[in-house]
């Protein structure tokens, strides 16, 4: 008995430590790390502030990006060497790149890419460049037509930017229309589009976030308040058929008329594309691929919602997740694309497969400022910024009520410019616009759409959104040069917006504020027209 007892007490110690040590995990594992000491302060803000400054400045973006990293790092661990660099990968990069929803728009990133790519060498995108030269002759004709298509894609931002970019580039670069024009048609219809259309991924999100009310039904009646994205659509017709254009935008599109749609001596895409074009292709080598990915990505998203469980469509949509939806519809489009090509002899299985990895090569700079972007945000969300915003804006909502729309709008807008993200604005700002107005509701819709356009206007201004990202992308334009040639568009639209949310703050008719923002935006870019032709 005692020879076997004594064989047991090593083992029971060793349990006992175990059982000591697994309990002290857990009581670890329970508390909370602490919050670093500029946790919800306005510190919380400038990393991305220098990140964008930086790259205004440097015309660097991925240096910028990272300098804005480290500043945020730094802040959380107090300027720790070990706790900053431990928080830069192990708090941002990992993380970000863990996340399912970052690795399903990578994904569908790179299967869009081999589809471009696809698309280029079996000649389509170059037959329908030759179909829409013999059919569009102006340079004003095949910009209101890359309007139209990005109008007409309004499910995703993301399948909007590369879709159009890669259907209309060929066009735009036979009539001299500059690259960062192009990025900035791509840009103004992709996100300011999908904010207004009831079925998109857009939509969906906002409802989500519209707790205890009829999300989809606040949704639709906020459409008429949602004056940036409407005048943005206004504005963006009114510059090309008036044929304004005005700050760096000027300079590039004069250089476009004499041949160089580029401008600046960075030219990343230049000669991205080297494989041999089939001049054979067909616009249909075109278009039934882009079709067939639309119908596809519609599917992919439904389907995520539960819509073949019984979900009706709306539900279904509203239910989805865009990230999953659209890989998935993406994949499939990608296959029927494969498939078509080699049913029509026009590439073999050996070349289809080639073109994937040319695809992941076009889309390596879009994936690599996404990353930077996604840990930036990671930086600003461990420092607090979302808690800081909260309370400034709970603390104004006692006064100035009929103001409160412009002051929302304002307060989404530097929120999204900093951080780089609409849905992330949505998300901190439209639970406490709904909890202030509860009592006012149509004051509470307008200032919802006052959210959501915000959020969009910033999103369109900051160099670190992913949509802004996606429109570089698309466009195969340098990303600064997209963003400094979009942002005096951006702020004028915005600076029209502001004053339209003033008008219906008071008014709060959609039948009056709206056609007087419409009208302000024509005098001013009217104006602006006479100046710099006076120049």
């Amino acid at each position: 008995m005692r020879e076997g007892l004594r064989k047991r007490v090593p083992a029971i110690i060793s349990m006992t430590l175990l059982c000591v040590l697994m309990c002290s995990m857990t009581v670890f594992a329970a508390e909370e790390p602490p919050k670093p000491e500029l946790y919800a302060t306005f510190w919380a803000l400038v990393p991305p502030v220098v990140a964008i400054a930086l790259a205004l400045i440097t015309k660097e973006v991925y240096s910028s990006l990272f300098v804005g990293i480290l500043v945020g790092a730094l802040f959380y661990s107090g300027f720790s060497f070990e706790g900053t660099v431990t928080h830069i990968f192990q708090g941002g990069m990992i993380s970000v790149l863990s996340d399912k929803n970052n690795v399903g728009i990578l994904v569908f990133l790179v299967i869009l890419g081999a589809m471009v790519s696809l698309m280029n060498r079996a000649g389509g995108s170059a037959a329908f460049g030759r179909w829409a030269g013999e059919h569009i002759k102006t340079r004003v004709g095949v910009q209101l037509a890359t309007i139209v298509l990005g109008i007409l894609i309004f499910i995703d931002d993301y399948f909007n930017c590369l879709t159009v970019g890669s259907v209309m580039r060929p066009v735009t670069d036979k009539h001299n229309v500059s690259r960062a024009k192009l990025a900035y048609l791509i840009d103004s219809t992709a996100a300011p589009i999908c904010i207004i259309a009831p079925i998109s991924s857009w939509a969906a999100a906002v409802t989500g976030f519209v707790k205890g009310e009829d999300g989809f039904s606040i949704f639709i009646q906020a459409i008429p308040y949602n004056f940036y994205a409407l005048l943005t659509i206004v504005m963006m017709i009114a510059i090309v058929t008036m044929k304004v254009d005005y700050g760096p935008m000027k300079i590039h599109e004069d250089n476009a008329k004499q041949g160089d749609i580029y401008t600046t001596s960075d030219r990343p895409y230049e000669n991205v594309s080297t494989e041999v074009v089939n001049h054979n292709g067909k616009v249909i080598d075109l278009v039934i691929p882009i079709l067939s990915l639309i119908v596809c990505c519609v599917i992919g998203m439904i389907y995520t919602g539960g819509f073949f469980e019984g979900t009706d469509f709306i539900t279904a949509f509203s239910n989805s997740n865009a990230s999953v939806g659209l890989v998935l519809g993406s994949f499939f489009g990608l296959v029927i694309t494969i498939v078509l090509y080699a049913i029509r002899r026009v590439l073999s299985f050996s070349d289809c497969m080639s073109c994937i990895p040319e695809g992941f090569k076009a889309m390596v700079p879009a994936i690599m400022i996404l990353t930077f972007a996604w840990t930036l945000k990671a930086m600003t969300d461990s420092l607090g910024a979302a808690t800081y915003v909260e309370g400034l804006v709970k603390n104004s909502t006692g006064s100035l009520m009929n103001f409160l729309p412009a002051i929302i709008f304002l307060i989404g807008c530097l929120l999204a410019f900093a951080t780089g993200t609409s849905w992330g604005t949505f998300g901190i700002l439209i639970p406490i616009v709904v909890e202030a107005f509860s009592n006012k509701p149509t004051l509470m819709i307008i200032a919802i759409s006052a959210c959501m356009a915000g959020a969009v206007c910033g999103d369109h201004c900051s160099p670190i959104s992913d949509t802004t990202i996606m429109a570089s992308a698309g466009s195969q334009s340098n990303h600064v040069n997209h963003v400094s040639t979009q942002l005096p568009y951006a702020i004028t639209a915005a600076v029209v917006t502001f004053v339209t949310y003033i008008v219906a703050g008071f008014t709060q008719s959609a039948w009056i504020s709206l056609p007087f923002g419409i009208v302000l935006m024509l005098i001013v870019l009217f104006v602006i027209k006479k100046r710099v032709k006076s120049e």
